[in-house]
């Protein structure tokens, strides 16, 4: 299990944002839905670590929040209200957005699980691919919303959608880094398998010994 708790940075000064976080994560598949859990926080559990990827990149985009993910089982039978839930899952995402408010200008994201030397290289990774989506302008957002990963001849219609140039759409993509950030995608949902550690792989992914 991938638990996530993303509290917000500002609400003192724009207000409270979690319905609008929530909303933002709700076509996303969850173990438990995201809810808000205490004041300006929200918690969600999810089954697979490319679903966390893209929780937490959903929210660095919005550059409000804290986001910790914590690596971890819950105790079964899973509730629906993440208030009634319990396990290390839940621990060790509260151990990484206390980590992640003391990050000071950079990428406020951690990451805690069983095996800290792979958390710390899935953080790593995520920070990475969350200063790209941070660092986008509207108007590449306006672009990259459109696009689909792996589909190609889309540029054309989306210069027609948006009323711009071909070539404007592929200036966008290439300032954005867009095809970088899903190149690289996989590589940290791989690193947040392996922050389970080796005994919790499948038997047909550890090292064959006679």
């Amino acid at each position: 299990m991938f638990v996530l708790t993303i509290n917000q940075r500002d609400s003192r000064e724009v207000g409270d944002m979690v319905p609008e976080l929530i909303k933002a994560l709700r076509h996303l598949p969850t173990v438990v839905p995201f809810q808000r859990s205490v004041g300006d926080e929200a918690q969600g559990v999810v089954a697979n670590a490319k679903t966390a990827v893209d929780v937490a990149l959903t929210a660095i985009r919005h550059r409000r929040w804290h986001v910790g993910v914590g690596v971890g089982e819950l105790h079964v039978p899973i509730p629906e209200n993440i208030l009634e839930a319990e396990g290390y899952g839940l621990v060790y995402a509260r151990r990484a957005v206390n980590r992640a408010q003391k990050t000071g200008e950079r990428i406020p994201l951690a990451v805690s699980g069983p095996d800290d030397d792979v958390a710390a290289e899935a953080e790593a990774v995520l920070r990475l691919l969350g200063q790209i989506v941070a660092t986008r302008t509207e108007a590449e957002w306006n672009v990259l919303d459109l696009l689909t990963p792996g589909v190609r001849g889309q540029q054309k219609l989306i210069g027609e959608e948006l009323g711009i140039t071909t070539q404007a759409v592929s200036k966008a993509v290439v300032r954005s880094h867009w095809a970088e950030e899903w190149a690289c995608r996989p590589a940290a949902a791989r690193l947040l398998d392996l922050v389970y550690g080796p005994a919790s792989l499948p038997v047909s992914s550890l090292p064959y010994e006679r």
